[in-house]
C-alpha cells in the first residue's frame, strides 16, 4: 500500500474518533441527557403520605397508634428468608413479588430493623387492630383520601397538599446501593395538620368494651353534662377497615353509624311532654284503663295493663301511653311541637364539614290537626323520627338545668409539630328552654322512672341516676312474625351532679340479651371507675 493511501486511511480513523469524541463532549454538556443519566444510576421510592392524625380531648391521639415501619430492602440481601417473619400477610406478598427484582423497594415492617444493618423510617398504622372511634373518624379510600366519617368531612385538613417523603438511592445496574453511598432523605411538607376530637379516649374504650359485651345492633353516646361534648360515640357492628370489602355485602350494615341515623323513638319522647306540662303549671289525673281510643283508633299501654288512676310523675314512671295522649290532647299540637323544636328536634346538627346527624322527622301542624296522628306523636310514635344525636340533646338540656347545648365533636385543628391546638372551632352557645323549677321536677321523676319504674334495670347504682326508656315500633318484622322493636335508654348519671349525659339505642330487636338500661348501668360502672 502507498504512503498517500495509509494516511489517507489514518486521516479517516482520526476523523471518526474526533466525531465520537465531540459526540461525547455533547452529551455531557446536554443537560437533559445528564438528567437521563443519572435518572438510570438513581432510583426515587416515595414514602406513605403524611396524613394528619386525630386527638382526643385531652391529646390523646385516636389514630395512628400502632407503629409500624418502611424498611428499605435491596436486591442480593436474602430478603425473602430474613424478613419474612418481620411483616404481616401483605408484607410477606410484598417480599413475594420482589425476591427477583432489580430494584431497591419499601416493605412495611412492625419493628425498627436497623438493628439488621437495614434502614427503617418510622410510618404508623392509620387504624389500630381493635379500632377506635372508628364510624365517627371513618375509613380512607384507596388513594389514602377520606371516604366516609371525619376522614372524608375534613380531608382537606388532614391530607394537605399530600406531598410524599422520598428515598433516593444511588444504584447499580442490579439494584443495589452503589459503594460509599447513602440513601438520602427528601422532606416535604405536606401541610396536613391534625384534628382534635371531644372524644374522651378513655370513656370511649369504656363504652366500646360494653358495647361489645351487651349488643349486637345499636349505639352508644356520652355527653359531657355542662357543655354536651361528646365524649364517646359507639355504633355496632363495626368493620375491618384493613379489609373493607368483607363487610360490603353484610346484612347488618356495619358501615352505617347508627348515631347519626333517625329512628322511631317511642317512649324516650315523653319527657319533652312531661317538660312541657310542667312549663305550663298542669299535672292532671287520668284513669288509664291500658287502652285509650281517639276517633275510633286504640291506642293502648304495654301489655295493655291498666294502671289506674296516675299523675304526670307516675305516668312517667310507669310509662303510661293512655296518659300521654290525654295530656297531648290537653296541651295542643302547637305546643307540642314548639317545645319539641326547643329541645332540637326536627334539625340537623352538624358534625363536621358536610357530615351532619340526620334532622329525622318532625310532624307538621297539618299533619298534628289529625287526632291520630296527635295521639301517635304524644308517645312518640306515628310519623315522628329522630336521631340518638338529638335524644341525647334532648336529655343533656334536662340534666344541665334547663339550658339547650348543640351536641358538638371537633375541638380545633392540631399543630403535630408543637402538640398544641392551633385552631379552636367555635361552638354553639346554650339556650335556657326551661325554668329550673320545671327541671329539678323532672329530674326527680326521671329519677323515680330508675328507681321504681320502667327503668329498673338501671337502678342500684352508686350516686343514682335517671332517665326514660323507650319501645318503638318499627313495622318491620321477621319471617316468623315478630316485630322488630327499637329499645331506647335515654339518661344522666350520677342522679344529683350529672356529670354525664348517655343514650343507648338498640335497632331492630326482638329479644335483645340486656335492656338498654342494663346497657346504660353497665356503662355508668364503669365511668364511675375512671372517675
Amino acid at each position: 500500500m502507498s504512503g498517500k493511501r495509509v494516511l489517507a486511511l489514518y486521516a479517516v480513523i482520526l476523523f471518526g474518533f474526533a466525531v465520537v469524541l465531540c459526540r461525547i463532549y455533547f452529551l455531557a454538556q446536554n443537560p437533559a441527557y445528564a438528567a437521563r443519566a443519572e435518572a438510570q444510576s438513581t432510583v426515587s421510592l416515595a414514602l406513605p403520605t403524611r396524613r394528619g392524625n386525630f386527638y382526643d380531648c385531652n391529646g390523646l391521639p385516636l389514630t395512628g397508634l400502632e407503629m409500624r415501619w418502611q424498611t428499605l430492602c435491596f436486591p442480593g440481601e436474602n430478603n425473602y428468608p430474613r424478613l419474612y417473619s418481620e411483616t404481616d400477610s401483605t408484607g410477606q406478598a410484598t417480599l413475594y413479588q420482589n425476591r427477583n427484582r432489580a430494584a431497591p423497594f419499601l416493605l412495611e415492617t412492625m419493628r425498627d430493623l436497623s438493628s439488621l444493618g437495614l434502614r427503617s423510617f418510622p410510618a404508623a398504622k392509620r387504624y389500630a387492630s381493635v379500632p377506635l372511634c372508628q364510624h365517627l373518624i371513618g375509613y380512607l379510600a384507596a388513594d389514602g383520601h377520606g371516604a366516609a366519617g371525619l376522614e372524608k368531612a375534613l380531608d382537606d385538613l388532614l391530607a394537605g397538599t399530600g406531598a410524599h417523603d422520598t428515598l433516593r438511592c444511588a444504584v447499580t445496574a442490579q439494584g443495589r446501593l452503589r459503594e460509599g453511598e447513602t440513601p438520602q432523605l427528601i422532606q416535604n411538607d405536606s401541610g396536613a395538620v391534625g384534628v382534635q376530637l371531644t372524644i374522651s379516649r378513655p370513656v370511649q374504650r369504656a363504652a366500646e368494651a360494653v358495647a361489645a359485651e351487651t349488643m349486637t345492633s345499636g349505639c352508644i353516646l356520652v355527653l359531657d353534662v355542662q357543655t354536651a361534648a361528646v365524649r364517646a360515640s359507639v355504633s355496632v357492628p363495626g368493620y375491618d377497615p384493613d379489609d373493607l370489602a368483607a363487610s360490603l355485602g353484610a346484612s347488618d350494615s356495619p358501615f352505617l353509624n347508627r348515631a347519626l341515623e333517625s329512628y322511631a323513638v317511642g317512649s324516650v319522647f315523653k319527657p319533652v311532654l312531661a317538660a312541657a306540662a310542667l312549663e305550663a303549671g298542669l299535672s292532671p289525673e287520668y284513669e288509664c284503663t291500658g287502652a285509650v281510643v281517639v276517633d275510633g283508633q286504640i291506642f293502648r299501654c304495654a301489655g295493655g295493663v291498666p294502671h289506674g288512676t296516675v299523675n304526670l310523675a307516675e305516668a312517667l314512671e310507669k310509662s303510661c301511653n293512655g296518659y300521654f295522649v290525654r295530656l297531648g290532647q290537653q296541651l295542643s299540637a302547637e305546643t307540642l311541637l314548639q317545645t319539641a323544636e326547643a329541645f332540637g328536634f326536627g334539625r340537623q346538627i352538624a358534625v363536621a364539614g358536610r357530615l351532619y346527624a340526620d334532622s329525622g322527622n318532625l310532624p307538621t301542624a297539618q299533619e298534628l290537626a289529625q287526632s291520630g296522628q296527635l295521639a301517635n306523636f304524644s308517645f312518640g310514635q306515628g310519623s315522628f323520627l329522630a336521631s340518638p344525636v338529638q335524644v341525647a340533646a334532648m336529655m343533656n338540656a334536662i340534666a344541665c338545668g334547663g339550658v339547650y347545648r348543640t351536641p358538638f365533636f371537633v375541638e380545633g385543628t392540631v399543630d403535630e409539630t408543637q402538640a398544641a391546638v392551633s385552631e379552636a372551632f367555635s361552638q354553639p352557645q346554650g339556650k335556657r328552654i326551661l325554668s329550673e323549677k320545671t327541671v329539678d321536677a323532672l329530674r326527680e321523676m326521671l329519677e323515680q322512672v330508675v328507681a321504681e319504674g320502667t327503668a329498673q334495670d338501671a337502678a342500684g347504682l352508686e350516686e343514682g341516676a335517671g332517665g326514660k326508656t323507650g319501645t318503638a315500633q318499627t313495622g318491620q318484622f321477621t319471617p316468623e312474625g315478630v316485630e322488630r322493636k327499637n329499645l331506647w335508654f335515654a339518661g344522666f348519671y350520677p342522679a344529683q351532679k350529672p356529670k354525664y349525659t348517655i343514650v343507648v339505642l338498640q335497632d331492630g330487636q326482638t329479644d335483645p340479651a340486656c335492656s338498654s338500661a342494663a346497657v346504660f348501668a353497665r356503662l355508668c360502672t364503669a365511668l364511675r371507675i375512671l372517675g
